[in-house]
């Protein structure tokens, strides 16, 4: 099914509007022209009526109206006949202008080769006296009247369309408001939108949009509730395991099926701690948490001593390569996920007696953490999936859950930094960059 285009409200006013315009002016057009003509024959009737009555009161000769046919006449001219009724030779016209005797005076409408004519007839005792006009000079009149009156119309038009876009935006700028102010949002900020200033229109909308932003607030609550309560009845069961199972290990060291198991544990622990870890991440509210002045290299020393145990345990060099002074307003949470999960990965795809080298440094108005290691590496073409949840490139390499990177990648989005794989020219294995805006 094709999506439709969104329509802009405002174009759509002034569209309707001005074809709105048009049609009014049409119809101006007719209006003006019927009463143009319906006060033009009432003129020109009076008129026919008054000449007509004024032949008649100086007792008229027979006279004989002259017409040309090909000469355009104007509301002025006028055509006086006076026949006598015992005279045939007199009721003879050569544009058959002439209409029967008559026993009533009035206004008689008859048809020529030249049009429809109207004609005022008077009748006397022994003369018909008429007086005649032709439609088509009255129909001319009313239309240039109405021509007249619809210029003026056309000539203020534009400025009318103009004035009439100008209060549209006025009236729709609320709504222009309304939008910048939900634009200038943080993604997680839910505070209530204050209807101070918005027409009664949009309050409806203001209404619904708060009471949206408090079941979400609601519903994130509860969520962050859940993992506490999650992450307190599953760890602490599993670590009770742990340390049974290190007892068990501890008096049958060689009984494979308890290895077996202890790495079991271990694979889950580490699993249940990856999914709680990200977990929070998507629960988090970041405007909720605050930002604090903190050294690139104190944090990346403090992952480091956290893992170092483990480190030492496949005899691996981790050090502190390269380091500047760097300073970040950020969210502690955040880029300590960021570093330990990193150096984490790296600790673990890196053979024994491997290299982790951890760089510090600024460059281009960015301060730069990068972390390269002597291990497998990852193909250019897998660094778009490594990223997902539960994707491993390595699987037999070490016990992991494919959640590491993809914490990484939530950190990042949170607090505005980017990452950038490579491989490292100088270890051979995996570096990844974190680049944070100074």
């Amino acid at each position: 099914m094709a999506k439709s285009t969104p329509v802009s409200l405002k174009r759509q006013l002034i569209t309707y509007t001005s074809l709105f315009s048009i049609v009014m002016g049409c119809l101006l057009v007719i209006a003006a022209y019927r009463i143009a003509l319906e006060e033009t024959n009432e003129i020109l009737d009076a008129q026919m009526r008054n000449l007509a009555e004024r032949v008649a009161a100086h007792d008229p000769a027979p006279i004989k109206s002259e017409f040309e046919a090909d000469r355009h006449y104007h509301e002025e001219d006028l055509f006086v006949d006076v026949w006598s009724y015992g005279l045939p030779e007199q009721r003879q016209h050569e544009f058959d202008l002439l209409i029967q005797p008559v026993k009533k005076a009035g206004f008689y409408t008859h048809h020529t080769a030249q049009g429809l004519w109207n004609t005022y007839v008077l009748p006397t005792e022994k003369y018909q006296i008429q007086v005649s006009q032709q439609r088509s000079v009255r129909q001319k009149l009313a239309l240039e009247l109405a021509a007249n009156m619809l210029i003026p119309y056309l000539l203020f038009m534009p400025l009318a369309l103009w004035g009439l876009s100008w209060i549209i935006g006025r009236s729709l700028k609320p709504l222009d408001e309304f939008k910048a102010e939900l634009a200038q949002r943080e993604p997680y900020e839910l505070s209530e939108i204050r209807p101070d200033g918005y027409p009664l229109e949009i309050l409806p909308t203001i209404n619904e949009m708060n009471r949206l932003f408090e079941r979400i607030s609601l519903s994130q609550k509860e969520q962050k509730q859940f993992i506490a309560d999650a992450a307190h009845e599953l760890r602490t069961p599993i670590t009770a395991l742990n340390l049974q199972m290190k007892i068990l290990l501890h008096e049958f060291p060689e009984h494979q099926a308890l290895k077996n198991l202890s790495l079991g544990l271990i694979r889950t622990q580490h699993l249940v701690s990856q999914l709680l870890n990200l977990a929070k991440q998507d629960a988090s509210l970041p405007s909720l948490e605050p930002t604090q002045r903190l050294g690139l290299s104190d944090v990346a020393v403090e992952c480091m001593e956290q893992l170092m145990e483990l480190a030492l345990a496949k005899s691996i060099d981790l050090g502190l390569e390269q380091h500047e002074a760097l300073w970040l307003e950020t969210q502690s949470s955040a880029l300590h996920s960021i570093v330990y999960n990193l150096l984490d990965n790296a600790i673990k795809y890196t053979p024994e007696q491997g290299v982790i080298n951890v760089s510090i440094y600024q460059q281009d108005q960015q301060a730069i953490v990068q972390i390269e290691d002597s291990g497998p590496g990852i193909e250019p073409e897998l660094y778009d999936h490594i990223l997902k949840r539960f994707y491993r490139v390595h699987h037999h390499l070490e016990v992991g859950s494919g959640l590491g990177l993809s914490i990484v990648d939530k950190a990042a989005e949170k607090i505005g930094a980017k990452l950038h794989f490579g491989q490292s020219a100088g270890l051979g294995g995996l570096q990844v960059q974190v680049i944070f805006k100074l």
